[in-house]
């Protein structure tokens, strides 16, 4: 997607230590300062959520968009998650993919001790088990081992948030 030319200008009065204070932690970013704080006020990371779950829906849910979806939510640090994962997936997903996302987001949000977001809330969990693995053998293991998110929404998988199997 091809950023939209800026032609707007804004204005702001800050004190010349807080405009030093911004240069410094500019520079530390490696951004000039209105880079910086753009960054700041309008991260990107609501519109990286909102494109996985687009690269989700129009995949039909294969295994690698989740596989995607669970590496970009392991790298995002706890003051990043809660405005990142704030807006609902789209209505269109399958009742397994809104609970394995929602899953996803609960466990990401337990990790770093913040809530989840109300929206996983009104994901109604699955009404028959899901497992990873169609191998019987593996079930038992399934059951004991999947994290408790997962769990709750009747989804028996191997691994969670960032971890690659």
């Amino acid at each position: 997607m091809k950023p939209e030319a800026r032609s707007e200008q804004l204005q702001i009065r800050v004190t010349p230590a807080e405009k030093s204070a911004i240069a410094r932690a500019a520079r530390r970013a490696g951004l000039g300062m209105s880079a910086y704080v753009l960054s700041r006020v309008l991260p990107e990371q609501p519109e990286q959520w909102r494109e996985r779950l687009r690269e989700l829906e129009a995949s039909g849910g294969a295994r690698t968009a989740l596989a995607g979806l669970s590496a970009w939510l392991a790298g995002l640090a706890a003051s990043e998650l809660p405005g990142a994962i704030a807006e609902p997936p789209p209505a269109g997903l399958s009742d397994f993919h809104a609970n394995y996302v929602a899953a996803m987001v609960e466990q990401a949000c337990a990790a770093r001790g913040v809530d989840a977001p109300q929206w996983t809330r009104g994901v109604a969990p699955l009404a028959r088990p899901a497992f990873a693995s169609d191998l019987a053998s593996l079930r038992l293991h399934l059951l004991a081992h999947s994290p408790p998110p997962f769990r709750r929404r009747n989804l028996f998988v191997d691994s969670s948030v960032g971890a690659q199997v």
